[in-house]
C-alpha cells in the first residue's frame, strides 16, 4: 500500500510540475533570448502572474468605462460660440434620459436610452474604440517587431496597415489629420508638428498612450521614453505633457503603497507625476486649481462649473482656446478634458464606480477621462477587483475589429491573451533596457530603480 501510494503521489507530482513547466513555457516570449540575472537588494520585484491579472483589469475597466462615456460624449461643452448645450450635467442626471450630443442635437445615444453604466455581458464581444484600439495596435507592433521603442516608420506601417482609408475609420481631429499626412509620405513624428498638423493641441495623444506606462512598472522615465514618439505621432507641447502625465501615472501605479486606500494611492501619484509638468505651463495650473477646489470641499459639479468658468470663459492660466474661434470651442482639446478629468480623479477617491459617474457627467469628450480613470484604477484593482466593485461578471472577449482591420481570427482577442502580450513586452523592456531580469521560475521581474 505504501509503495502503491508513493507511487501514485510521484505521478500525480511529475503531471503538476509538467503542467507547471507547460505553464512557464506558454509565458515566455517566443521572440526574446531570455538571460541570467543576479537581483540587487534594491530591485524592484514584481510577480508576473499577478501583474497579467492587473492587466487583465486594465482591459476590461477601460472597456467599461470607455462605452459608459459615450453615452453622454459631447452632451455638454457649454455657452460659448456657436454651439450652446445649456446647464451642464449634475448628479441628479444619473440614471435619467440621456440628452442629445451637439453631433445629435435632440437624439439620445443609441447605447443606453439613459445615463447609466453600458457593460457587454459574458456571451457577448467588447467592442473596440478610439480609446483603446491604437493601444491595441501599438502592443502589437512592439510584439512584431521584436522592440520596446517603436520607430517612426513601424508607427506609419501599423497606422496604414490597420486603420481603415477610406470609410468610417473611427478617427478624428488629430489622429486623423495625422493619418492623412501619413498618407502623403510624412512619418511620425512629423505628423504631429504644429506646422503640418493644426489638430495637435487636442486629445488624441492621450487614448493612444497610457498603456505604455504599464511596460514599464515603476519606471515612468522608462515609460515616457516608450511612449515619447507614439505620443509625438500627433501631439506637441502642452497636450505631449498632458499624455506624458498620465504614462507617468501608469507607471506609478505599480509602486503604490497598497497598505494605504487607493485613495490616498491615486493622490500621491498624482502629485508626483504633476511634478513633471512645465512649472509654468497651463496643464501645470489646471493640476494646482482643479486639486484647490478639491480641497475647499466643493461639490464636483462647483469645480465642474469653475473649471469651465476660469478656463473657457475668462481664458485664464494662458488657456486660449476659446479665442480662437475652433469648433465647439475646443471641445476635443487636450487641455479642458484634463482638467475635466482631474475633476473625477480627485472627487471620485479610488472607487471605480464613482469615477465613471462623475467622469460620464463632467461634460466635454466625456469618454476619453472615464476611459482614462477606469483603466488606470482597473489595473490597480486587477480583474477580479473590478468584477467585485460592480457585483457581476463581463465579456472577457474584444472585437478590434469593429474599428480597426487586418488581424487574425476576424479581429476577436480576449484580455487574457492580451494581457499575456503585455507580459512579453515587459519582458523585453525590463531585459534590454532597464537591465534588470526575468525570473521564469519564480515568475518575477527584477526591476532596477532609476
Amino acid at each position: 500500500m505504501n509503495s502503491t501510494r508513493f507511487l501514485l503521489l510521484s505521478l500525480i507530482f511529475c503531471l503538476s510540475f509538467s503542467l507547471s513547466q507547460a505553464q512557464q513555457l506558454a509565458d515566455k516570449n517566443p521572440n526574446l533570448s531570455y538571460t541570467s540575472y543576479s537581483p540587487k537588494s534594491t530591485d524592484l520585484k514584481i510577480n508576473r502572474a499577478a501583474y497579467a491579472k492587473k492587466l487583465e483589469g486594465f482591459w476590461l475597466a477601460t472597456c467599461i468605462a470607455n462605452w459608459t462615456g459615450l453615452v453622454t460624449e459631447m452632451d455638454k461643452i457649454g455657452n460659448i460660440g456657436e454651439i450652446k448645450t445649456g446647464p451642464f450635467y449634475t448628479r441628479a442626471d444619473w440614471g435619467t434620459p440621456d440628452q442629445g450630443s451637439i453631433w445629435a442635437a435632440g437624439i439620445p445615444s443609441n447605447l443606453s436610452p439613459t445615463i447609466d453604466f453600458v457593460v457587454a455581458d459574458e456571451d457577448t464581444l467588447w467592442g473596440s474604440d478610439d480609446d483603446t484600439d491604437i493601444e491595441y495596435i501599438y502592443q502589437e507592433l512592439l510584439l512584431q517587431n521584436q522592440t520596446s521603442m517603436l520607430s517612426g516608420e513601424q508607427i506609419r506601417n501599423g497606422w496604414m496597415k490597420h486603420i481603415k482609408g477610406e470609410e468610417e475609420n473611427y478617427l478624428w481631429v488629430s489622429n486623423q489629420k495625422a493619418l492623412d499626412l501619413m498618407k502623403s509620405g510624412l512619418i511620425p513624428p512629423a505628423t504631429g508638428a504644429p506646422e503640418h498638423n493644426p489638430e495637435y493641441e487636442m486629445i488624441d495623444a492621450q487614448l493612444t498612450t497610457e498603456i505604455f506606462g504599464l511596460y514599464a512598472p515603476g519606471r515612468p522615465d522608462m515609460a515616457v521614453k516608450m511612449a515619447t514618439l507614439p505620443i509625438q505621432t500627433t501631439a506637441r507641447e502642452e497636450s505631449e505633457w498632458i499624455s506624458a502625465y498620465y504614462v507617468r501615472l501608469f507607471s506609478l501605479a505599480s509602486t503604490a503603497d497598497t497598505s494605504l486606500p487607493i485613495k490616498q494611492q491615486l493622490s500621491k501619484m498624482a502629485e508626483q507625476a504633476a511634478l513633471e509638468l512645465p512649472a509654468s505651463s497651463y496643464p501645470a495650473a489646471m493640476y494646482r486649481y482643479v486639486k484647490g477646489l478639491y480641497a475647499s470641499g466643493i461639490s464636483w459639479e462647483q469645480a465642474r462649473d469653475s473649471v469651465y468658468q476660469r478656463y473657457q470663459v475668462e481664458q485664464l492660466d494662458g488657456y486660449d482656446i476659446s479665442s480662437r474661434n475652433m469648433y465647439c470651442n475646443g471641445c476635443f482639446a487636450a487641455g479642458i478634458n484634463f482638467a475635466s478629468s482631474l475633476v473625477s480623479l480627485f472627487y471620485g477617491e479610488g472607487d471605480l464606480k464613482e469615477t465613471i459617474k462623475i467622469g460620464a457627467l463632467a461634460g466635454w469628450d466625456s469618454d476619453n477621462p472615464t476611459a482614462t480613470w477606469g483603466g488606470l484604477i482597473g489595473f490597480m484593482l486587477g480583474k477580479e477587483g473590478v468584477e467585485k466593485a460592480f457585483g457581476r461578471k463581463f465579456s472577457n472577449k474584444f472585437h478590434i475589429h469593429r474599428t480597426r482591420v487586418g488581424f487574425p481570427n476576424e479581429g476577436i482577442d480576449t484580455f487574457e491573451a492580451m494581457a499575456q502580450k503585455g507580459l512579453w513586452i515587459i519582458d523585453r523592456v525590463v531585459q534590454e533596457e532597464l537591465k534588470g531580469g526575468v525570473d521564469l521560475g519564480g515568475n518575477s521581474w527584477y526591476i532596477p530603480k532609476k
